[in-house]
Order: C-alpha cells, then sequence, then structure tokens
C-alpha cells in the first residue's frame, strides 16, 4: 500500500509540472508544431536604435495581421526578438541561436549593409532565408541563394537623386566618404558613376571614419572649393556634427545622402544644421498607395500617433512576403519555400512593389526624396517623387 502512495505521488507531481510546462508553452505561443517562429534582426539599443526599433514596431503589426486572418499555413505567426546592437558578432550570434535553439523558420533584418553581409553568410551555411528590409550596399546578399532584401537599392536610387539634382542646375559636388564603412563606401561609388554618367563635376573628395566627432580638416578643405552640394554617404551621427561644422565656417551648401542618414536622429542632433538636407529612399508616408493607406491609420492608432517610417513599412513587408511564399510552396521549410520566393512578382507592399530580379535583388520605384525643412518639425518631408 505504501508503495502505491509514492508511485500516486510521483504521478500527481509529474502531471503538476507537464501542466505548467504546457502554460509556460502557450505563453511563448505553443509548440513549435503549432506555430511559426520568425526571428527579428536588428538593433534596440545604440547608435543604429532608431532603424531597428520602428522596424520590430512594423513586423509586430505584420504578425498581428497574419494571425488575426489565420496565421501562415494555419499556424500562428510568433517573432522571436533580440537586439544586435548594431554589432556584427553579436548579430552573427543571434542568427545562430535563432537557428539552433528557436527554431525559426525565417530571420528579418538586419536593416544595415555590414551586419547584413555576414549575418547573410551564417543563414546561408545554415540554410535559412534571410531577408533585410535595409541593406543596400553591393554584396549584401551575394551570400548565396537564402538571401533575400526588399529595399530600394543605390544602384537604382543614386542615378534618379543625381538626375533631379542636375535637373534643379546643380553641376558641382563634394563627395564624403566615412572610409571604415562598407555601406559610405559603396553608396559613394554609385554616386560617382551617376555624376560622371550624367555630366556632374566632383570638385573635392574627403574621407572621414565612422566614429570620428571632429571634421574641421574636412570642412576646411571643400570651402574654397565652393561645391553646390555636399553628398555625404555615411550615416545621420557624422552627418549631424559634418554639417553643424560646416555652418559654423559660414557655408551654406545643404547635403545629399542615402537612407543611412533616415532617422529622427538627424534634425534632433543637426538641428538647423541640416535644414534643406536631401535623403532618398524608397517610400514616403506623404504620398500612400492605396495598399498604404490602413498600414498608416493603424500604425499611428497602434503606437500613439507616430508616424510610419520606410524601415517600419519594409520589415512590415518583409514578413508579408515571406508568409506568401511560404502559402505558395505549402511549407515553412526555408529549403522549400526559398524557391517560391525568388519568384515574387509585383508584390504589392506598403513600401511599394516588389520584384525579385536574378541574384533575389529587388527592383523598386519610385525614389522618394525626402527633406527636412525645418528641424523643429520633428519630421521628414517629401521634396519629389522620381520615376526609376
Amino acid at each position: 500500500m505504501r508503495r502505491f502512495k509514492v508511485l500516486s505521488l510521483v504521478l500527481c507531481l509529474l502531471l503538476m509540472v507537464g501542466a505548467v510546462a504546457g502554460c509556460s508553452n502557450q505563453q511563448t505561443g505553443g509548440s513549435d508544431e503549432d506555430v511559426i517562429k520568425v526571428g527579428f534582426l536588428g538593433a534596440l539599443t545604440g547608435d543604429v536604435a532608431c532603424y531597428g526599433l520602428p522596424g520590430l514596431e512594423g513586423l509586430k503589426m505584420a504578425a498581428e495581421e497574419l494571425n488575426a486572418n489565420g496565421g501562415i499555413l494555419g499556424k500562428q505567426v510568433v517573432i522571436v526578438e533580440a537586439d544586435n546592437r548594431g554589432d556584427t558578432t553579436e548579430a552573427i550570434n543571434i542568427v545562430q541561436k535563432f537557428i539552433s535553439r528557436d527554431g525559426v523558420k525565417a530571420v528579418i533584418g538586419d536593416p544595415c549593409s555590414g551586419i547584413t553581409k555576414v549575418a547573410a553568410r551564417t543563414a546561408q551555411d545554415n540554410k535559412m532565408v534571410i531577408i533585410s528590409p535595409g541593406a543596400v550596399a553591393a554584396g549584401a546578399i551575394d551570400a548565396g541563394d537564402y538571401c533575400f532584401r526588399n529595399v530600394l537599392l543605390d544602384s537604382l536610387g543614386c542615378p534618379a537623386t543625381v538626375s533631379y539634382l542636375m535637373e534643379q542646375g546643380h553641376k558641382d559636388y563634394a563627395l564624403v566618404t566615412a572610409i571604415n564603412d562598407d555601406y559610405s563606401v559603396s553608396l559613394s561609388g554609385y554616386f560617382k558613376d551617376a555624376l560622371n554618367d550624367q555630366g556632374g563635376n566632383i570638385v573635392i573628395e574627403e574621407s572621414i571614419q565612422r566614429g570620428d566627432t571632429n571634421f574641421a580638416a574636412q570642412v576646411t578643405k571643400i570651402k574654397p572649393t565652393n561645391p553646390d552640394i555636399i553628398v555625404f554617404t555615411g550615416y545621420y551621427q557624422e552627418a549631424a556634427i559634418f554639417m553643424k561644422e560646416v555652418r559654423k565656417q559660414g557655408m551654406d551648401q545643404v547635403f545629399v545622402a542615402g537612407d543611412g542618414c533616415l532617422g529622427e536622429e538627424l534634425y534632433k542632433q543637426g538641428g538647423e544644421a541640416v535644414e534643406g538636407c536631401i535623403v532618398y529612399c524608397g517610400f514616403s508616408p506623404e504620398d500612400p498607395k492605396e495598399e498604404s493607406k490602413k498600414f498608416l491609420e493603424a500604425y499611428s492608432e497602434k503606437y500613439n500617433g507616430k508616424q510610419a517610417d520606410m524601415f517600419a513599412a519594409q520589415y512590415y513587408d518583409a514578413l508579408m512576403i515571406v508568409a506568401e511564399a511560404m502559402e505558395r510552396a505549402q511549407s515553412s521549410d526555408p529549403s522549400v519555400y526559398k524557391d517560391e520566393m525568388a519568384k515574387t512578382t509585383d508584390f504589392p507592399g506598403v513600401s511599394g512593389n516588389t520584384t525579385f530580379g536574378p541574384d533575389r535583388e529587388p527592383i523598386k520605384s519610385p525614389v522618394y526624396l525626402l527633406t527636412v525643412k525645418d528641424a523643429d518639425d520633428n519630421k521628414f518631408s517629401l521634396l519629389a517623387k522620381v520615376d526609376v
């Protein structure tokens, strides 16, 4: 009898442990068989958190919308979050964890080209689909056939931007490159090619380093060349400081940049010095398509009146592109649905239509030129729209 009571007690304890484990599993979205996990790759703290934070918000909105409509393949979508802090080593570790421990079926991110390049190699080596909602530099997804991106490429954005500038009568340009950053070096190459092709004149080239805080020497060299435009191919942190030095030395030129300067910290840090700047990208909330209006309204309502930016929209679209590919393939296995994903044509995203061309590179149009009219407005405003 005593032995029977002991066995009964053990059995009850095991049942209680199972029940607790079951409750815990439900809180995280159920077992791996019941859900489809998607990994968020981006920075939630640090210098480039202004890209990752809105990206995560857009990604969560996509997951919520999918789940409200039955999920993917009848399974609920669970977002697995991690903060890579803008660090390449941390990004590699996170991707490896997503694959080996978390059981994700896709990785969405990173928005930065340098991080995407190393994360894509890790994903490719482990046969995991990765799609970047922001990497624009050449070679960012060259790792292989599991790697994608859905963003306006610099190879398309630069020529369109230069065309607009030339039409406005701007002929002479100073080109400033952060030589220790893949994104900046790549972007400068595209600007040089576009300017040479369209008859622009590069009057001076200057180099900086990411992390520099004193640009007096570079601006002193640029000043006597009197360019019409300063093309700055780095990120917003250095751009804000650089343009303050430009104003300090009595120059009134504005600067032109890619989406590395598309963040609220540009005008918060740069103030009046960055007013009139031109930043090109593939999305503007001031020119929404029909597909975009619902997203913009829902985003504003969900996030206390905030305006969705390019990163929020493209993270949202990235998950929707993955979901459509899984549905077409009738599989969440990356080795199966990646081929369907590569066939994506005219996907009607909130950030514009996306078609994957050769080597899974996106073809997107138009190019939106955004400007800071008044730093106190705390926003980018639409200046012009240029077709590719």
